[in-house]
């Protein structure tokens, strides 16, 4: 499943608030496609965080969003406002 849609998944499945348990229970197994890397079950990623219920499904979505690993995150260390990592150019912007 896309992480994207996880959040209706909730909606959709759980009653909320929802203990820890529960989401456990209902959704646990569920793995979610990650771009860069191989996919985690939403139990693995709650695994990071001691939150003990939910009150909402965008709560849990935003808690399990904010916990996934790195294979779900584009390149480290990017930076698209022209920085360049330390490398010197006499390159002037205006």
């Amino acid at each position: 499943m896309r992480l994207a849609e996880t959040r209706n998944l909730f909606a959709r499945t759980l009653t909320f608030p929802a203990d820890r348990g529960a989401v456990l229970d209902t959704v646990g197994e569920t793995e979610l496609d990650a771009p860069y890397g191989d996919p985690e079950t939403i139990r693995e990623v709650l695994a990071r965080t001691d939150e003990p219920d939910f009150g909402s499904a965008d709560e849990l979505f935003d808690t399990v969003l904010a916990n996934v690993g790195d294979q779900y995150i584009g390149r480290k260390h990017y930076d698209d406002r022209g920085a360049q990592g330390g490398i010197d150019t006499e390159e002037v912007h205006f």
